[in-house]
């Protein structure tokens, strides 16, 4: 463990005159006692540091510990809070707070990426990096500090300040699921034509034309396939929404 910490604290650019844990406490407002969690929770994977086992250093394992109890304490708010929500509504409700956009800006607002030790520029990361980087630190704070510490920081900062039951009920994670699932329903037939757009563009583009029964409804384009079909997803929602919201 202390080979971690020396390699840890040799790399890191945010720990110059200790501001690394100062920034931090600041936002989880304890002490903490193993330092080496929350080092390891900021460490990039360019670092390519790894321990004396030969074992990567960096916060990619952190995450998945850090979504388990994210999911966990969430799912115990949501069974209380909704006591006539069934599995299906629950699981959707907590679909949405633990959405990827959502940690995206639960990361933005703590200005996570800050504390990121790398070897390459934070402008060449792409968005999801807050949203690891918070699942991160929740993974952190559960090794460190235990379960009830992590639910109190869970409920700190993310619950009670952005958990709002009726306006979740009303908020679309995915218009390409909502979508489909209405063609599904409507026994429509439909298709996403995705195909290379670079044009003039630095970096590769996709263009997508979302045909429902052989007709072109929406087009879109972006940096990669998935956000293609859901930004015209979503043009194509806001175009049929009134047969859509009777439909479901």
């Amino acid at each position: 463990m202390n080979f971690i910490r020396n390699i840890l604290k040799r790399n890191s650019r945010s720990d110059e005159g200790g501001n690394f844990f100062v920034q931090l406490q600041k936002i989880l407002g304890f002490q903490t006692k193993n330092h080496s969690f929350y080092k390891k929770a900021f460490t990039h994977r360019s670092m390519n540091i790894r321990d004396d086992d030969g074992n990567p250093i960096n916060y990619e394992r952190l995450e998945f510990v850090g979504d388990a109890m994210l999911s966990a304490v969430i799912a115990s708010h949501l069974f209380s809070e909704v006591p006539q929500g069934d599995e299906g509504y629950l699981t959707k409700m907590r679909s949405k707070i633990v959405s990827r956009e959502h940690l995206n800006e639960l990361g933005r607002e703590l200005n996570l990426i800050e504390l990121v030790k790398s070897r390459i520029s934070t402008d060449n990361f792409g968005n999801n990096i807050h949203g690891n980087l918070f699942e991160a630190l929740v993974g952190a704070i559960f090794l460190d500090k235990g379960y009830s510490m992590c639910e109190k920081f869970i409920y700190e900062r993310v619950i009670i300040p952005h958990v709002d039951i009726e306006k979740l009920e009303g908020k679309v994670i995915s218009y390409k699921s909502l979508l489909i699932e209405w063609c599904q329903k409507e026994k429509k037939n439909f298709n996403y034509n995705v195909y290379e757009d670079t044009g003039n563009d630095q970096l590769k583009h996709f263009s997508v034309k979302l045909s429902i029964n052989n007709k072109v409804i929406a087009k879109a384009r972006a940096t990669s396939k998935k956000k293609a079909e859901e930004k015209a997803s979503k043009r194509a929602f806001f175009a049929l929404q009134e047969k859509i919201s009777r439909a479901i």
